[in-house]
């Protein structure tokens, strides 16, 4: 069983006849995720990466019983794509979307806090399951089955990440960048709930970085539900000046909170292996799962 993507996505693109949703839906499908129509209103009927193309969400779930989506349209119009794929009913929308005003995304958790659809994102890399299924704009050859998951706000340090995992023979259970801005749909603590439950995930990488109160609060999470998984993290962002935004919108310490000192020492009282260098992730991970 798949944590989020797997064989049973069936995935449609909005946005699939732009640059990036052309782009990046080519190696979608490349990968072997089952891609069953796309979105783009005003150009309903026509074609495009060998399925069909629909004007609204709303269609191509009547047409196709996608039950996954996710979005590559422009900053202005994003929020109200991530919403149309809630209101049609999706189980899965993954926004890939960069620059969404933080008011629009206030406004999208709102409306889907007590709805059953889960967004990943928004400015996030995506999810992949190795060998399964792949939504995003990660590189999929990178990646290799296994037993570990990954959780992460920086897009980079997770193929680094995937990188040193492969290299200790241990691969992915399933990969997510959860996104760096402020307000995103799925958590730290959402993951580190669904990997404590997947069979096939026996270890967790968490990559966090310096801002906000996530990694603080996942720490938390850790030691009040006894999670027993390994969780090896690292926090990005450990020499930033207070004050100074670092790469993402969320990556800012502000008012003395969000430092990484501060993370580190929530995350090592949850017993988490926290590495100082991204380059140790592999070798840790290993270590805590007993695997050389």
């Amino acid at each position: 069983m798949s944590v989020l993507v797997g064989n049973n996505t069936r995935l449609i693109i909005q946005g699939i006849t732009g640059t990036e949703g052309s782009f990046h839906g080519s190696q979608i499908k490349e990968y072997g995720t089952n891609l069953v129509g796309g979105v783009t209103p005003r150009k309903g009927g026509q074609e495009a990466l060998g399925v069909p193309v629909f004007n609204s969400v709303q269609e191509a779930k009547a047409e196709t019983d996608c039950n996954t989506s996710v979005i590559f349209v422009p900053p202005a119009f994003a929020a109200g794509a991530v919403i149309e794929a809630v209101e049609a009913g999706l189980e899965l929308v993954i926004c890939i979307t960069e620059g969404i005003p933080a008011a629009d995304m206030v406004k999208v958790n709102h409306k889907i806090k007590d709805l059953p659809t889960r967004l990943v994102g928004p400015n996030c890399p995506g999810v992949i399951s190795p060998g399964k299924a792949k939504v995003g704009i990660m590189p999929g050859f990178i990646h290799e089955p296994g037993i570990i998951g990954v959780v992460s706000r920086s897009g980079t340090l997770t193929y680094e990440a995937v990188h040193q995992l492969v290299a200790a023979g241990l691969g992915q259970s399933t990969s997510v960048g959860i996104g760096g801005d402020p307000i995103i749909g799925t958590t730290f603590i959402d993951m580190l709930s669904l990997f404590a439950d997947d069979d096939e995930t026996e270890g967790i990488v968490m990559i966090g970085e310096i801002g906000g109160t996530a990694e603080e609060e996942a720490a938390q999470w850790v030691i009040d539900n006894n999670l027993q998984k390994p969780i090896v993290a690292f926090i990005a962002g450990q020499t930033a000046p207070p004050g100074r935004r670092m790469g993402h919108a969320g990556a800012i310490i502000a008012g003395g909170k969000g430092t990484a000192a501060e993370k580190v020492t929530s995350l090592e009282t949850a017993g988490i292996h926290v590495v100082k260098s991204p380059a140790d992730i592999g070798k840790a991970m290993a270590e805590a799962t007993n695997t050389k």
